[in-house]
């Protein structure tokens, strides 16, 4: 098989429900929709942490992100760097194999700012880690979410201009984020820059050399602040936040455009999904009635499947039959053994222990994967397998108890669990996935197997454990 190229985007807080081609939604993104039909839509996606810092590190190096450093929480736009020295990533094994490699966009995994005795960053110093130290060739970006300071353009290993000024337009998404920011800034400007900025490195990159290129394209929006380009500002009907995945939509199409302009679009592997799930304004549904996490529970930072079930559509004409749509259970932890599997390769064995390949899935079989660990902000684990789902805990474990109210879209909420009643959570997501319905106390034996199973993954990762026997649970 041919090395294909490979585009993979990633939104920065979009929802499952954000999406049209996902059922109900207020806003219409046509080119999304129209790229899931020629591809494969999951239904059953998830990333593995209901936050941006974790996902990234996990995305790159096919390990749950707590086993690094970072045990809940993000990082910050002046962190160190996150992914340990010589840890295998997906730009340094597609580089082994003779990929042209580049980074696009929102980095969020710490950087090796030159810092003086008094920890004042040096701007006109030189990165002593970053994109360009963990495989990639090439790096145009920003440090964190564009609502963290500084504010400013990263090329490769060196600020573009020196932040000098005080961030003057400072919206409610970045009060007590004050920074310095480079002259001229906008925010409104970054994803047209990052957008043309992508669309021009797959034309040099076809250019310049026959070899395959890989691109990770992690965009900043629909994050705060929510500040979209002139001619998206009022169209979505919902919104600034609405009008934002409207422009994220059009950069879809950017891209698709450019892939196609060149004749390249069979030969490339498009993956357009979202680092954890949405963090909407409550007037969205409210007064608009969009849901952003459609029927599932909860939102970005949460343990419940609205903080890490998202939207995963893929392309690739020559192996991914159109018009797909899968209900196999995928992780974004995935992409580094798939990107093995399809060149033909085997992964080391002492590391990216919680990787799986989904190119079965690409082609139409069953997918490895019959079970994944879910993370939140304040670093509650859940084990999901099959039509269980475990959450080690109460609550949502992240920003807030429970956003959504439920009966406005057809299920009852039966509120809060009070303390005593159980001191963990157990759902059957097949027949209840908005998790309204607490199992718990009345399935010990499943809760006391999927504890043990979560136990060994922990232990020994998902490539390395026996986690897919079991007498009990099955992948029905």
């Amino acid at each position: 098989m041919k090395k294909p190229n490979i585009v993979y985007i990633l939104a920065d807080d979009l929802g499952y429900g954000d999406l049209s081609c996902y059922g109900p939604s207020m806003v219409k993104t046509d080119h999304i929709d129209s790229l899931a039909k020629e591809g494969i839509r999951f239904v059953d996606a998830h990333s593995p942490s209901a936050v941006c810092t974790p996902t990234r590190y996990s995305v790159l190096t096919g390990r749950y992100n707590w086993r690094s450093r970072l045990k809940s929480g993000v990082l910050w736009g002046f962190s160190e760097p996150l992914i340990e020295d010589d840890r295998l990533t997906v730009p340094t094994y597609l580089k082994s194999l003779g990929y042209q490699t580049a980074c696009i966009g929102k980095w969020h995994l710490g950087l090796g700012w030159v810092k003086d005795e008094k920890g004042a960053v040096d701007y006109t110093e030189r990165l002593t880690a970053g994109p360009t130290t963990v495989g990639f060739d090439y790096f145009y970006g920003i440090s964190a979410s564009l609502d963290m300071p500084p504010y400013c353009f990263i090329e490769n290993d060196q600020a573009v201009d020196i932040p000098s000024e005080e961030k003057t337009d400072i919206d409610f998404s970045q009060r007590g984020r004050q920074g310095l920011m480079t002259p001229g800034w906008k925010d409104e400007q970054v994803n047209k820059i990052f957008t043309e900025r992508a669309c021009s490195y797959i034309k040099q990159a076809v250019k310049r050399s026959d070899q395959p290129f890989y691109l990770y394209f992690p965009v900043t929006g629909p994050h705060t602040p929510w500040k979209p380009q002139k001619k998206f500002r009022g169209k979505s009907g919902i919104g600034p936040r609405g009008d934002m995945i409207l422009e994220f939509d059009w950069t879809i199409s950017q891209i698709e455009q450019t892939l196609k302009n060149l004749n390249i679009w069979e030969d490339t592997l498009l993956i357009v999904t979202s680092d954890n799930g949405p963090h909407p304004h409550p007037e969205e549904m409210t007064k608009h009635n969009h849901w952003p996490a459609g029927i599932h529970r909860g939102q970005k930072a949460d343990i419940w499947d609205g903080g890490h079930r998202i939207p995963f559509i893929a392309t690739w004409p020559k192996l991914i039959e159109a018009n797909q749509v899968s209900e196999e259970l995928i992780c974004l932890t995935d992409l580094l053994a798939t990107v093995a599997d399809i060149t033909g390769q085997d992964l080391p064995t002492d590391t990216a222990e919680d990787t799986l390949s989904i190119l079965p899935v690409l082609k139409g079989d069953p997918s490895l994967r019959h079970a994944t660990v879910h993370h939140s902000i304040t670093g509650m684990f859940s084990l999901r397998k099959g039509k269980w789902k475990l959450i080690v805990g109460q609550g949502s474990g992240g920003f807030r108890s429970d956003q959504l109210d439920r009966s406005k879209i057809g299920i009852p909420s039966q509120g809060e669990y009070k303390p005593g009643e159980a001191p963990g959570q157990l759902y059957n997501m097949k027949d209840d996935p908005g998790e309204e319905n607490n199992l718990y106390l009345q399935y010990p034996q499943i809760v006391s197997e999927l504890t043990e199973q979560l136990i060994e993954i922990i232990n020994s990762g998902l490539r390395f454990s026996n986690y897919q026997k079991s007498s009990t649970l099955t992948k029905e």
